[in-house]
């Protein structure tokens, strides 16, 4: 039951980790630390990359398994030259879409060995994606 009236008790929380289901946990740690360059910080069961203090974990998926939820979450890098980036996954053999203009910049997509979409965005305004948090607590 939800709490609708003062005092309400909310859990404290606190971030941990953005992971993801891989079926082959090897092709999938040669892709994000050697396409992307991810440092991998880490692995035993799960593969632990830390990207500016945000910790990414691939998870192998059991075989027989079904991934939970709908699959609408996206890993979203934030880079200063999108054309740039484009070459380079190009250069590793990754495909991309087409770079498209958005509201505030602009994005471009692609996928991991398991399907996962990634996608690739420049800000029109700010330095990158730490500016934009920064810009949100100052006028929180």
């Amino acid at each position: 039951m939800l709490c609708s009236s003062p005092p309400c008790s909310k859990p404290k929380l606190s971030f941990d980790a953005i992971f993801y289901y891989v079926t082959n946990l090897e092709e999938s740690i040669a892709f994000y630390r050697d396409t992307l360059g991810l440092p991998l910080v880490s692995q035993d069961y799960v593969a632990r990359f830390d990207l500016d203090g945000v910790l990414i974990e691939l998870v192998r998926l059991p075989p027989g398994s079904v991934v939970p939820g709908s699959g609408n979450a996206r890993l979203c890098f934030a880079v200063s030259n999108l054309e740039e980036a484009v070459q380079q996954l190009h250069a590793n053999g990754v495909a991309t879409s087409g770079i498209k203009n958005k509201k505030g910049g602009r994005i471009a997509f692609f996928r991991d060995p398991d399907g996962n979409e990634l996608s690739l965005w420049e800000d029109e305004t700010a330095e990158d994606a730490r500016e934009i948090v920064k810009s949100a607590e100052l006028h929180a």
